[in-house]
């Protein structure tokens, strides 16, 4: 019987793509226990989770934001009786973890993330352009250089628990098809120009029997997709108004999500809902691709510079954001028509 550590500590994308690889393991080896530290605030996203998993939080914005908190926190863990580490973040706070593991004793397993062949992936000449081990396979080789035998069975955080429904009442009265938009993302090299997107949404608004669903986070997206929603008929916004797990909820009953290269891309696939995603600057072939999803759903433009950007922070080096402005609207609702007969 082992007792593992397994670290992945952010971006919320991340941390939300191990949960396919965590749940399978742990329902593979039911006799072990398995327990996930990540940022307190992402504790919600390990809903439904088998009874050998427990998830503790860490908290990297303020008292293990610097270096003697991290430190003071990774000496104390390391006095607990886990046996195995899991490191699938290797960032320099992981490795203060890790290095205070070894310490006393513990067995210590590393992701390899493919830094360089994502380098290569994204230079600005002579791309290597194809594709890279996906990050659910990369975490899946730590568990088995560990010694878990395992497949990667994994198809929703309902499967075994229904969705609760009872909040947000939103999906009542005749059954329509059900989108959902989330037009956001953490980096503008994986932002749909909003005034397209608004093009997008008042074409799908006014073609009868669907309904949508804007997401988004509080503060200025909210105020945006409120002004939308009231603009158009069929159109709700659920930005800022509802816990995690009431949105993977809502998310669950949805038929499709339209989404950038985002968090919203990987909350859909936990819940196993179709996702139109729109890629930009960055590039499916990267590893960042959602669980499950298909390789036909994902739409960019084939640009030489593309990808420039394995997470969409690099500014654009053509000055004009391509990948992005070209894309046009007609183009996203007829890729979402082909999925729908609206």
């Amino acid at each position: 019987m082992s007792n593992v550590l397994i670290i992945r500590l952010s971006a919320i994308g991340d941390v939300a793509m191990t949960i396919p690889v965590i749940y399978s393991v742990a329902r593979a080896n039911p006799e072990d226990s398995f327990t996930v530290l990540t940022q307190t605030s992402l504790i919600p996203l390990f809903m439904n989770h088998p009874s050998n998993v427990q998830v503790r939080g860490i908290n990297i914005k303020t008292t293990e934001k610097r270096f003697a908190g991290v430190v003071r926190f990774a000496n104390k863990l390391s006095k607990t009786d886990f046996d195995t580490v899991l490191d699938l973040h290797d960032v320099p706070r992981t490795r203060i973890i890790r290095f205070f593991m070894k310490l006393k004793g513990k067995k210590v397993y590393v992701i390899d993330k493919g830094r360089k062949e994502r380098k290569e992936l994204t230079k600005q000449h002579n791309k290597n352009l194809h594709p890279l081990r996906q990050m659910t396979d990369r975490y899946g080789d730590v568990f088995r250089r560990a010694g878990f035998r395992f497949h990667i069975n994994f198809t929703s955080v309902f499967k075994e628990k229904t969705a609760d429904l009872s909040e947000p009442d939103l999906l009542t009265g005749e059954k329509n098809i059900r989108i959902g938009i989330a037009p956001f993302a953490r980096h503008r090299g994986k932002i749909y120009p909003p005034e397209k997107m608004e093009k997008v949404i008042s074409i799908l608004s006014g073609q009868g029997n669907t309904e949508l669903f804007l997401f988004g986070g509080k503060g200025d997206e909210a105020v945006l997709l409120d002004q939308w929603a009231s603009a158009y008929t069929h159109v709700t916004s659920v930005a800022g108004k509802y816990s995690l797990d009431k949105e993977l909820s809502l998310i669950s009953r949805l038929d499709l999500m339209v989404c950038m290269d985002s968090a919203n891309m990987h909350f859909a696939s936990l819940v196993n809902t179709r996702v139109i995603s729109i890629w930009g600057a960055t590039h499916p072939f990267a590893g960042f691709y959602g669980f499950n999803q298909q390789p036909e759903d994902a739409l960019g433009l084939e640009l030489p510079c593309r990808p420039c950007s394995a997470f969409g922070d690099k500014p654009c080096y053509r000055k004009d954001w391509a990948c992005m402005n070209q894309l046009s609207p007609d183009f996203i609702v007829r890729k979402i028509n082909q999925t729908f007969t609206l």
